[in-house]
Parts: structure tokens; sequence; C-alpha cells
């Protein structure tokens, strides 16, 4: 099994200010923890190069007036949102990023990896069709998932698990039977979106699952998640490719969330993914880094975990510092897991008309 790693050095440069949450740093010290540990140069990991996402790859997911609005502000800078704004020279970071999510795209359907991880920045799923917003700019995993419709890829599911709803991705892909989206975020929650009433539209009803979680929510409650709900559907649906929004701010040290996911969490995630990735699309996985704000503590080891399971590398000794694991303990809540059992019910209720008994 062979991973691509899409990066380059060019992502350190966006930047909003310096104390903002989604900085340089949470890729340069997953950078430094890479070099570190010789993972470079493992015959299972292959280095790829992004290039910018074209006007065309842009324009089927994001309009006109929204692209042009970002080109003004990306001369002299602008605001989005109270969370988000447009310094200069954003436009060409942010379509690197998305590009980022098209070369790791390209390698999978070229056959020359069996997986990628599109390690970019800035992150791109609060991005609508007509606008960003909390750190988002462009939606990269909506941008390379139409790319992968285009290359022939009909059905595609993305499981988003970033401890924040992708309220962009939903968006996007709400009246759309061809994507199957499935989220995992706490609730409550920026942008407070994502209930499990919403299940999308029209000829896409059904096709968005939204699996929202309580605070103090651990690694046994995505793993629940992902046997009693995530491997299911995707067997009904059958995608031609995962594509994998890797959000990695569920982490118990994140400071921005409240949730308890561990490095051997993520890593026992990602395997799960690859597995069903080998199950169902001769094991076509694309992951994109999303979210993930806590650099010293978690990004380097969770970011590591992933990448070791997308690589079939042992991944049994990776975990954060110890000077890390009291907080743990104030961070999870055994109470979860039986709140999540009884959203799942109301859940299948729900999605039996489309999907049957699961």
């Amino acid at each position: 099994m062979t991973t691509a790693i899409v990066f380059c050095e060019s992502y350190f440069l966006h930047e909003q200010a310096p104390t903002h949450p989604e900085r340089r740093e949470r890729l340069q010290y997953t950078w430094d923890q890479l070099l570190e540990e010789g993972l470079l140069r493992d015959p299972r990991i292959r280095l790829v190069h992004p290039y910018p996402a074209p006007p065309e790859a842009v324009g089927a997911v994001h309009e006109g007036s929204y692209l042009d609005f970002l080109e003004r502000a990306s001369l002299k800078g602008g605001v989005i949102d109270g969370d988000t704004n447009v310094p200069p020279g954003l436009l060409h970071r942010a379509l690197l990023a998305a590009g980022g999510a098209m070369a790791a795209a390209d390698e999978v359907l070229a056959g020359s990896v069996t997986n990628a991880f599109a390690m970019v920045r800035p992150p791109g799923h609060h991005a609508g069709i007509r606008g960003g917003g909390g750190f988002c700019y462009l939606n990269n995993v909506a941008i390379m998932t139409r790319y992968l419709q285009r290359k022939g890829m009909e059905r595609v599911l993305i499981l988003d698990w970033d401890a924040h709803h992708g309220n962009g991705t939903e968006e996007i892909f709400y009246q759309d039977p061809s994507v199957l989206f499935i989220s995992i975020h706490q609730s409550p929650l920026y942008p407070g979106t994502g209930h499990l009433s919403s299940m999308g539209t029209g000829a896409g009803k059904g096709y968005t699952v939204n699996l929202p979680v309580p605070p103090g929510s651990s690694d046994e409650v995505y793993y629940y998640l992902m046997e009693s709900v995530i491997v299911p559907l995707a067997h009904r649906f059958h995608p031609d490719v995962i594509a994998v929004s890797a959000g990695q701010d569920n982490h118990f040290t994140d400071p921005l969330t409240s949730l308890a996911l561990t490095a051997s969490g993520y890593a026992g995630l990602m395997a799960r993914a690859v597995a069903l990735a080998g199950d169902l699309c001769g094991g076509r996985l694309i992951a994109v880094l999303e979210g993930g704000y806590s650099v010293e503590a978690a990004l380097p080891y969770t970011n590591l975990g992933m990448i070791a399971a997308m690589a079939g590398m042992d991944f049994s000794g990776i975990r954060e510092p110890a000077a890390y694991l009291w907080m743990y303990e104030e961070a999870s809540d055994p109470g979860a897991l039986q709140e999540v059992r009884q959203k799942v019910a109301v859940l299948k209720e729900q999605l039996h008309s489309k999907w049957g008994a699961f």
C-alpha cells in the first residue's frame, strides 16, 4: 500500500494573524514531526507537489461573484466574517490548497498510489456556493469531488469528521444524489448547523446524514458511529471513491472544541475508513486536511497516526506526549456514547424510507 502526501512549504505562507487559531504552525509542527520520524524516506510514502486549482474547477463549485470578491479582496485585504479576513495574496494560496486536493485525486486516479492525504491550508469545508467563513475560503473537498466526477468517479462518499459541521459542503451537495455527505460534529458548536433532521432535499433527500455528538465524545463514540451508521450506509451507496474531510479539532487538547479523541483514535478511525475503501472502491480514498488547532499537543501526532494508517504501517505506538494526558480525563464524558446511541436510533428511523433497515 502506497500513500501520497500532497504538501509544499507555500502552505506556511497564509496568515490572518500570528495568534489566529488557523496559523502556519498548524503545518510547521506536523512537517517537522514527519521529518523527525523519517516518514518521507519510507517507500510506502510518496511526496507530491500541488498546483493551483484552475478557474473551471473552482467555478464548478463557487459562484463567480464570490470568486470576483476574493480576487478583489486579495489585492489589498478584506473581511468575510469576524473570524475570517482576506489577507493580501489570499486567492493564490487558497487556489493552491484546492489544487492540492486535486493533485491528491490525480495520484489516486492514476493508480500510482492507493490513497492520498492533501495536507493543505487554508481549510475549506465552511465555504459554500456564495461565500466563505469559519477560516475557509474555497471548499477544497467539494472542488476535488466535482473534479473526481468529471474524471469518471460518479458516486463520491464524503466523510467529514471535523468537530465543526461542514455547512459549506452540505450546502453544495444538498440536492445531489451522486454525493453521500456524512458529517460527525460536535453539537452545540459553530456554525450551529448539521441537525439530525437535515437530510437533503429533492433528489438529494437521504444523501445528507448528520451525526451530531455531545461534548466529551471520545474514540469509542466515533468507532460506534463508523460501525453502526457509516459502514452500512456506504455499502448501500457503493461509492467509486471515498473523500475524507479530515478535521483534527476533535482531539482532547484542542482549544476550540470540547471533544476527546486521541491520536490513537484518529489512526484507528482512518484505518477503518481505509478498510471500507478497500471493500468498496479498490482502496480509493483521499483525505483533505480541515481544522485542528492544538498545534503542539495534537496535530503532529494525529497527522502522523492518520498517515501511518493510510500507508498500512503499525500505528500502535503513536500517542500524544504523556505531559498532556491528564487533560483527557477532564475532556472525556463516559455518558456521551449512550446519548449518541439514542440519536442514532432516531436517525435510522428517519432514513428508513431511503436506505431501509441498517
